[in-house]
């Protein structure tokens, strides 16, 4: 009985014209060449020092806190040089050195050492953080250095990860190490960078209020430098 059934739907009903489904070719864009593209003999990211090396002789500085390396965005190191992929900062923070060591272990796990390498857009901790021991009272002069940090500013590129291979094979691993910094980071592409530059050039040419935050803080509508902080000032409310 099912038989019966399936075949009188497979027949062509009365009066209608039978609709013949032929395969056809389907025209995929040719992959990326990758020749160009040469593999350094170390692929995988260098270890970096936890402590500064000081001469034998030289008692390690102690340093202020310089917010001013944190505020703000990157003016240099804000490209990829390889223009493929990487790791970029979209605010300020510091980087201590837990957090280079699981950059490195864990893109030294995930990533293809035959066809892809890894290299640093950052500088080794550097700049010293003191601490008091816990329970001592205030004063008594500057606590002793308890580690070193990176400092490092908004639009930052931190690692990049290049070689032959699409952005959807480093994708996941670079997410998932941008959702562990301890500020807000993203996964970038070359052309994840080239939209986000389009996109903010379009949105000032096209911009029809005349009263941007900019035109607001400089001609000090409502008396607004009274209350502003001298980062707002100088950056227009874009940078925290």
């Amino acid at each position: 009985m099912n038989l019966q059934k399936l075949a009188s739907k497979l027949l062509p009903l009365r009066g209608t014209t039978n609709l013949i489904q032929v395969c056809a070719f389907k025209n995929f864009p040719a992959p990326e060449n990758y020749d160009h593209i040469s593999i350094p003999d170390r692929p995988k990211l260098r270890f970096m020092d936890k402590v500064p090396q000081y001469p034998p002789t030289t008692k390690p500085p102690k340093m202020q806190k310089k917010l001013h390396l944190m505020r703000g965005p990157e003016l240099i190191h804000n490209k990829l040089v390889h223009k493929q992929y990487g790791i970029m900062a979209l605010g300020g923070g510091r980087l201590r050195f837990g957090h280079l060591e699981m950059l490195r272990l864990t893109i030294g796990r995930k990533m293809d050492t035959n066809r892809m390498f890894a290299v640093w857009r950052i500088d080794a901790p550097w700049q010293p953080v003191t601490k008091k021991g816990q329970g001592q009272r205030m004063g008594g002069g500057k606590g002793a250095i308890d580690h070193y940090v990176t400092p490092v500013k908004a639009g930052r590129i931190i690692l990049e990860v290049a070689g032959k291979c699409e952005y959807a094979e480093v994708k996941r691993f670079l997410e998932d190490l941008a959702m562990k910094m301890p500020f807000k980071a993203m996964a970038v592409s070359q052309e994840i960078l080239d939209e986000m530059k389009l996109k903010e050039e379009e949105e000032e040419k096209c911009n029809v209020n005349e009263y941007t935050m900019k035109y607001v803080i400089q001609n000090n509508l409502g008396g607004c430098q009274k209350w502003l902080r001298p980062n707002d000032m100088k950056y227009f409310g874009k940078y925290l």
